[in-house]
């Protein structure tokens, strides 16, 4: 039965993409609303992705601050199962703090290196920052903000790399 269930929410959450990505369907609020339903129940099922996506929704959108506390939740719920944004996003909610997460410099920086570790490159370029300049509790340390800078740039996707390097004009 599990098995069928998580099918059927893999499904949602297809679902659910298509309609937030899809640019022919109206922007109508019935189907803003049936697309958040979507991304809620598939949320609630514990769907990582849906829980990073609504979650960041919740936490950046929502109107009242028990949305935001949802929002939060569910994005750390989503970074403890390994999802690279939702980890990005936790170093986020940790460094800036909230009301059910008030601010931990050690958590933030802990859950911006997984994120940089496995490769996301503003979780890196964050530490790189924070390293160069003595931040969330870190020493200024040119060596690791060596390190973290050469994984940033080993993580940019192909596009931004062009574009910081000056080649952007040479691509057709």
């Amino acid at each position: 039965m599990t098995q069928a269930s998580s099918l059927f929410t893999r499904l949602e959450y297809r679902l659910a993409q298509q309609l937030f990505h899809t640019r022919w369907l109206p922007r109508s609020p019935r189907t803003q609303r049936l697309t958040l339903h979507l991304f809620e129940r598939c949320a609630d099922a514990g769907h990582p992705a849906a829980l990073s996506l609504y979650g960041h929704m919740l936490f950046h959108r929502g109107v009242s601050p028990q949305d935001k506390a949802r929002g939060a939740r569910y994005v750390l719920e989503a970074a403890q199962a390994g999802d690279l944004k939702a980890q990005y996003q936790a170093g986020r909610i940790f460094e800036h703090g909230c009301v059910q997460y008030p601010r931990r410099e050690d958590r933030a920086v802990t859950w911006y290196a997984r994120a940089g570790e496995a490769g996301h490159a503003l979780a890196a370029s964050r530490l790189a920052k924070a390293y160069h300049h003595g931040e969330l509790g870190l020493p200024v340390d040119a060596d690791q903000a060596a390190h973290w800078e050469a994984l940033a740039a080993r993580h940019l996707p192909l596009d931004e790399v062009e574009l910081d390097s000056g080649l952007a004009e040479t691509r057709h």
